[in-house]
């Protein structure tokens, strides 16, 4: 049974205009001075008896909108923290991006517009570091997409974020030779 480091699971966004059916190539990951990322599920749920059981209620999830909540320091420098920044006094749609997650042993992805709530960029007690936080919710399922087709590709060679190819300084992320 494989155990991998959260750090090895990579996040990733990029702008959205609405309308778009598909993300570009171009990604900015959401790492530099991320000391957390939480996964937040928010499921809805409706619970009814029926007579042919035996008066217990059933509970039946009938929404999801998968979120997650990264967590730590603020750098307005850091393209994907700028991005987010950006948002934080946007409404609507102008507060959708496009979320990428790529598992641990790089053989899933999930894509999909999400919305980003929450934002938070540079707060904090005097003598700390400014924090950085958010909640990036998926408006929809994410399409999974299998990066392993048969060709035993793993994280060090596929999909992850530490490992595909960065701009000169190493903030942006193609996706474009993934496979």
């Amino acid at each position: 049974m494989a155990r991998n480091k959260n750090a090895l699971r990579g996040h990733f966004i990029q702008e959205y205009t609405p309308g778009q059916d598909e993300p570009g190539e171009e990604w900015l990951e959401l790492a530099h001075y991320i000391s957390n990322i939480a996964m937040e599920p928010n499921e809805t749920t409706e619970e009814e008896a029926f007579y042919d059981g035996d008066g217990t209620l059933e509970e039946t999830v009938t929404g999801v909108a998968r979120a997650y909540s990264p967590e730590g320091h603020f750098d307005p420098e850091d393209p994907a923290q700028a991005l987010i920044e950006s948002l934080q006094d946007e409404v609507g749609d102008k507060r959708i991006v496009w979320h990428r997650v790529v598992r641990s042993d790089g053989k899933k992805e999930w894509v999909g517009p999400a919305t980003v709530l929450n934002i938070i960029a540079g707060a904090g007690e005097a003598s700390a570091y400014e924090t950085f936080s958010c909640t990036i919710r998926f408006k929809e399922k994410p399409k999974e997409i299998d990066l392993d087709s048969g060709g035993g590709g793993s994280a060090q060679t596929v999909g992850v974020s530490k490992v595909l190819s960065a701009d000169e300084d190493n903030k942006a992320v193609t996706t474009s030779d993934k496979k």
